[in-house]
Parts: C-alpha cells; structure tokens; sequence
C-alpha cells in the first residue's frame, strides 16, 4: 500500500473552499479529508490546491498540424477546407509518430491541468487502409503515451465506415479511418483487453458522427457494447458542428441531427455529444433533460468558426457539460473557459452570462461545471472528495492576483485576469507529475516532436 499526506493552507472542494486542509492518499485515491488541519508530517503544497480536469475531446494527432492552417487560400474557407489539410497530414504519420506527438501533447495537457484525456481516435489503419498486426495498435501508442506522461487515457475507438449520410461510400482520403461494424468490435474488445485493469486508463464507445455511421451500425454496436457491466461506458459522438451537417441530415431524414439521435437512438447520461453547436430549442431540452453531456471545445470551434454554442439557453435548463481541446490549437484551460464566457458576450451584447442560481460568480461556476461535465465524460472521479482519484493542482501564489486573492475572487482573477500559466505543480493519482512547471519527461519529449515537426513539414 502506498500513502501520502498533502497539507495545502487554501483548497477548492465541491462545495467551496475550505482552508488549512489535510489530504490522506492510499493507493491513488482520497482516503480522508480534513479542514482546520494540522501540516504536521504532511508535504506542504505552495499555493492554492485545485481539482485537476478531465478533458473531454482529444485528437491527438492533429496537434502537429497546429497553426499551419492559418494561411487564406479560398474566399470561403471552412472546416471543410482544413478537413483536407488534416487528411494530407493523416497519409504521413506511423504508429510511432502518433506516440511522439501523444506524449508531447499529454505532457503538455497535464501543465494545463488537465490529468483525464478523452481520445477520440479514428486513426487505425496504415496509409493504405490496411489492418496493423495489432487490431489496436493506434490505441495502444495513445495509452503508452499516456503511461510516458502520467496521464489518464480514456480511450474512444471510433466507428468510421461512410463519408456522409445514408451509408455513402468513403472517400480515398478516409482509408486509414475506415471500419465495418464487425471490425469495430473486435478493434473494441481488443481495446478493452489491453486496457483490462490499468490504474489510469479507461474505455468508451465512440461513433465519428451520424454522417460516417448509419442508423443499424449504432443499434448494433450498442446492442453489443451496451450490456452488463458496460451500461455506465460513455458513449460519445460529433454532432451538429457545421450547418452544413444539419442542412445534410434534414435533407436524408427530415430530422435535425440531435434531433434525430433523441428521437431515433436515445440519450441518456451516457452520451457525450461534442461540439452541439447549432442546436434549436427542441434540441438544447433534449440534451439537457436527457443528462447527456455536451462536449465543448471553444478555442477550436472558434478557429475551425463553427458557430457559438447557445449556453446561456442551455445552462437556464440544468444542462451538463465538459471542455476538450479537441483539435489543440490551444491547450489552455483558461483560454478554453473564457473563450465560451466571452463567445456568449459576443453573441448577447452582453456582460456575465454563464453562471447558475446561487452560484453567481461566474468563474467559480465554469470550473466546477466543467470539472462534473468532464467527470461524466470521461469516466472518471476527480475532485476533492474522500474515495476519488488524488489528482489535484497548485496554482503559483507567487503572482499577485493568486497571493492576493480572497478566496470567492481567486478563480474569476485566474480565469478573466491572467494569460500566463499560472499551474506550478500537478498531482496525479497522489504522485507528482509536474513540479515547478517542468515535467521529467519533457526535455526529451521536445526534442522528439521538434525532429517530428522537421520531417512533417519542411
């Protein structure tokens, strides 16, 4: 049995903050917890402590390919356009390669605070379309990534098989995406059997959009996957990104997207239905009454220029939801959480708009909501909590909008008052992961990825 003792001066728990609090951790989870603690024979933590989050969205992969689709070669370019830069890039990477550019990514994550990744990964296959030896051989670089990091994986094979709605058939770009339902199981129970037993990792079950799966694909994975032990797996699912997907899906099947998932498939808390982004009203009760989560990821629906989430609505009817980095341009929880703050402002005209009944300050509430809605997502208990993963985080009382904070105005400073990173320790199942901002691994994670980078692009 191992067993450490943290003492932080300042803690966020889900209730609000409580001070001189003593954490007990044994065998990687919160054995106890106390306020109005004695620091004696604990490790004393330097700033105020935090729950880490669990990032919800993750495409690993295309983190290489960060900032270099910001040049203009069409009066009209979309998500459409950078769709075919990202598949020009997909052709190139090995197996290895999306290892190197994981742990780069993952190390990454954890300075932001993030310690639980979902990865939503459609990459299985090489250049040619053909099967590794092994089925999940992606998955497998994905999770050793992760044990190189520290980090939680939660691992999404994807259900890839048509390039757009009513089953048709993929395109050539597609190939190293593509899987039979058939295919998809065996890929999954792999999964699960390389998984089996990992302090960290975890499983879900994963569909890439209702445009790339058809309506029997779904019953039938779900049928499989959604027996016994499996009914609490998360399930997760692009939808209703581009308008273009919703005009799409109305002309197949006279249905919105989300529209049709509810009335066709089903929610449920299960669900995490990323991005949701053009949504009528019908649809934002749906999700919202159905306890599913919706997965946003700010910084790349704002570069990608999805469209704005319709929160304010959204939240007014109790609805969950979680923040990934999806596509990675950004990998800060600060740009992440102001950025849906501020996109509501944009759209409203107006000021504090994210926030709930008696909890009105409006960082305090985009923490702790994303911290539930990433949670459900990924599958994981993070948060000060007896009988929860011991991951939590140190903010640097250096700076003095943290050392001079009270206590109700700290997050509202950290989040809406600073750009620096502000995470100077994170702690990972009671062990430290990253200390004084560095990580151990990092020095050679960069000079991998910057070799990578080289070969990719120059």
């Amino acid at each position: 049995m191992t067993r450490q003792v943290y003492f932080a001066e300042q803690a966020l728990f889900p209730q609000g903050w409580k001070t001189n609090v003593r954490i007990e951790v044994e065998n990687g989870l919160i054995h106890s917890l106390s306020s109005d603690a004695s620091p004696e024979g604990a490790t004393l933590l330097s700033g105020p402590t935090l729950p880490s989050l669990a990032n919800l969205h993750s495409h690993a992969f295309q983190r290489a390919m960060a900032g270099m689709a910001e040049v203009s070669l069409n009066p009209n370019d979309s998500f459409w356009s950078w769709r075919d830069l990202m598949y020009k890039m997909v052709h190139k990477l090995t197996p290895d390669d999306v290892r190197i550019i994981a742990t780069q990514l993952y190390i990454d994550m954890l300075k932001a605070g993030y310690t639980q990744v979902a990865e939503f990964n459609y990459l299985h296959h090489d250049p040619k379309g053909q099967t590794y030896h092994q089925l999940n051989e992606m998955g497998l670089q994905l999770a050793q990534a992760g044990d190189q990091a520290g980090l939680g994986v939660t691992l999404l094979p994807v259900l890839y098989s048509h390039s757009g709605f009513g089953g048709q058939a993929p395109n050539e770009g597609q190939a190293r995406f593509i899987n039979s339902t058939e295919q998809y199981l065996a890929l999954h129970q792999a999964s699960q059997d390389s998984l089996a037993g990992h302090k960290l990792h975890k499983m879900g079950v994963c569909f890439h959009s209702l445009r790339a799966v058809t309506q029997g694909q779904i019953q039938e994975v779900m049928a499989e996957l959604g027996q016994a032990s499996n009914k609490t797996m998360p399930i997760h699912i692009h939808i209703a990104e581009q308008q273009k997907e919703v005009r799409d899906s109305v002309a197949f099947s006279g249905q919105r997207p989300v529209q049709w998932l509810a009335n066709e498939i089903g929610l449920d808390e299960r669900w995490c239905l990323v991005h949701a982004t053009h949504l009528d009203q019908n649809e934002v009760t749906a999700i919202a009454k159905s306890g599913a989560v919706a997965g946003l990821c700010p910084t790349t629906e704002a570069n990608l220029g999805d469209g704005i989430f319709p929160g304010v609505d959204y939240i007014a009817q109790g609805g969950r939801w979680g923040i990934g980095s999806d596509s990675h341009v950004s990998l800060s929880l600060v740009e992440e959480l102001r950025t849906l703050e501020y996109s509501q402002r944009f759209r409203d005209e107006q000021r504090n708009r994210l926030y709930k009944e008696g909890e009105h300050h409006v960082g305090d509430y985009l923490f702790q909501a994303a911290r539930q809605g990433g949670n459900q997502a990924c599958q994981v208990n993070l948060g000060l909590e007896i009988g929860n993963r011991a991951d939590f985080m140190v903010l640097d009382n250096r700076h003095p909008f943290i050392a001079a904070s009270k206590n109700e105005d700290l997050l509202n400073r950290w989040l809406f008052a600073t750009n620096e990173n502000l995470i100077r320790h994170v702690y990972v199942a009671g062990n430290q992961v990253i200390n004084d901002f560095k990580h151990q691994a990092e020095a050679q994670s960069n000079l991998e990825f910057t070799a990578l980078l080289k070969r990719l692009f120059n």
